[in-house]
């Protein structure tokens, strides 16, 4: 695993000057025939990166690998641990650590059910769509700023791993 990662800070509007709350996540960035893997969420219309929640006793690397297999199916392996991002909203301090990964096998969704009722489906989307559709961040400040601040990190991600990729029009560098 390479150990020099991009670290990104995002302090929302509403942060406070100290966070009593810490989560963990982890998320894999997963492409195929040129299309990304994408945790779609039918009945809540929201469009993730997959993963989760770190649970007790689980590396990084560990924790990505279950919550993709969980949310989509697909099992994998992390390559590279390429972006850390902490995010503050509120008294919340939110890490997000991001893998490349490559896909090694399949197996069953096992999902939540939470995510049931959220409709959660793996996709194949193309990432210049899911670009296109996180660029619109600030459009959900207003409605819904939990969507806004997922849909900013994970804008903020998809530019960085694009940009190291050279695969991504200068229009969103």
């Amino acid at each position: 695993m390479c150990k020099i990662v991009k670290m990104i800070e995002i302090h929302g509007v509403n942060a406070h000057k100290a966070f009593t709350k810490t989560r963990v996540g982890c998320r894999g960035i997963v492409i195929k025939d040129s299309r990304m893997l994408i945790s779609h969420e039918v009945n809540a219309d929201y469009y993730l990166i997959p993963g989760g929640g770190l649970e007790a006793g689980e590396t990084p690397e560990e924790c990505c690998i279950r919550e993709i297999c969980e949310e989509t199916g697909y099992i994998v392996k992390p390559s590279i641990h390429f972006l850390t991002i902490h995010e503050y909203y509120e008294e919340y301090k939110f890490i997000s650590h991001y893998f490349l990964c490559d896909i090694i096998g399949e197996s069953e969704q096992n999902l939540t059910a939470d995510e049931i009722k959220r409709g959660l489906i793996p996709e194949w989307i193309s990432p210049d769509k899911m670009l296109e559709l996180y660029s619109k961040h600030g459009d959900f400040a207003i409605p819904n700023q939990k969507k806004q601040g997922a849909y900013l990190r994970e804008y903020i991600t998809l530019k960085e791993y694009l940009r190291k990729s050279n695969i991504i029009s200068p229009l969103f560098l």
